[in-house]
């Protein structure tokens, strides 16, 4: 393997940088820009059966904020810390009309060594079903099956959000059953246990384990007094970070260094993808960055990892999960008396 390259189960990806699904890659131009960044692979927009799911994209509406919730220009230049808060859409296409672009692009994708994702999301099992033999049957090598959008409690009969661990292995387990390409499952950061439904997620058949989607919020205006874009948003940006690696790290403990799990929420750069692949993240999903900031990101973050692993003598595979089998429990760190007091406010002491 070369340094950059990393596994993902039964899958070798020529580096970690995957660019995630979003409205960005809707089109197959937006889906040809991501490859011609460079990255190991691409994650095509989510796409289901319900005409609803397709209506949704109308009613989608965005908005960037900086550190005091006030609203920053839409120049795709994004200030690293900004949050993406967002009414989300799914792919209006026909399934036909998706599968084929999908399908024909990944198999030019595997002439450059390269992936183009086929994902699907959950809102009638048996549809769901269905669609993953198609997707098999099309010839796409990988498919994502969504079951942790942001949006479930917010369009009933349109996604779901699946938080119940037996659930998660029940639906996962009827799709992994039916085909024989790799399932990589995406499954929610809204639950108090991540970990317990990414091991859910692998108990059904999962090949591997996305961690995790976009929070759910809603966010008051002053001026106004009404919530940003009239709802309750998805929210996404670099203040997500520690959050998804401290539940990289916990999975990691809880599953095994094996177990495959891929990184997202909060990975703005090649900096980031390398800090989640230090938590344990096999590979890391860039997506928000690329829809407010453009396809550059991705291109960025390919150059700054290798350039890292090059720069320490590392490789991808060697960095994965490095600080988090250093994670020490708390009981266990020296005491220091008095320590607490040199970060105290005036004051305060």
């Amino acid at each position: 393997m070369t340094a950059t390259e990393t596994r993902i189960g039964r899958t070798t990806l020529k580096n970690p940088v995957i660019c995630g699904s979003g409205e960005h890659v809707l089109t197959e131009a937006g889906l040809r820009s991501a490859l011609a960044a460079g990255v190991g692979a691409v994650v095509a927009k989510s796409v289901n059966e319900t005409q609803a799911a397709k209506d949704q994209l109308d009613r989608t509406d965005y908005a960037l904020l900086d550190g005091d919730w006030n609203r920053l220009p839409w120049d795709f230049t994004a200030p690293r810390n900004a949050t993406l808060a967002c009414r989300s859409g799914l792919q209006t296409m026909d399934f036909d009309a998706w599968l084929e672009i999908t399908a024909r692009l990944d198999a030019e994708a595997a002439k450059t060594g390269q992936y183009v994702i086929g994902s699907i999301i959950l809102a009638d099992l048996d549809a769901a079903v269905d669609m993953a033999k198609q997707v098999q049957a099309a010839g796409i090598r990988i498919l994502e099956y969504n079951v942790g959008t942001p949006y479930g409690d917010e369009a009933a009969g349109v996604v779901t959000t699946e938080r119940a661990t037996e659930r998660v292995t029940e639906i996962v387990r009827a799709v992994c059953d039916v085909v024989d390409i790799p399932v990589w499952v995406k499954i929610t950061g809204q639950s108090e246990n991540v970990a317990a439904l990414a091991k859910a997620a692998l108990d059904g058949g999962a090949e591997a384990v996305s961690l995790m989607g976009r929070f759910l919020g809603m966010i008051p205006e002053l001026d106004t007094q009404a919530p940003l874009l009239g709802t309750n948003l998805g929210t996404g940006g670099g203040w997500a970070l520690p959050v998804t690696c401290y539940w990289l790290s916990k999975s990691r403990a809880q599953l095994g260094p094996d177990a495959a799990v891929i990184g997202m929420n909060g990975a703005r750069s090649g900096e980031d993808v390398l800090r989640m692949m230090l938590a344990g993240a096999h590979a890391v999903q860039i997506s928000s960055a690329v829809w407010t900031n453009g396809f550059d990101v991705l291109a960025n973050a390919v150059e700054t990892v290798k350039t890292y692993l090059e720069a320490r003598g590392d490789t991808a595979t060697g960095i994965i999960g490095r600080a988090a089998d250093q994670v020490v429990p708390f009981s266990a760190l020296p005491q220091r008396p008095g320590f607490w007091e040199q970060f105290a406010p005036p004051g305060a002491v």
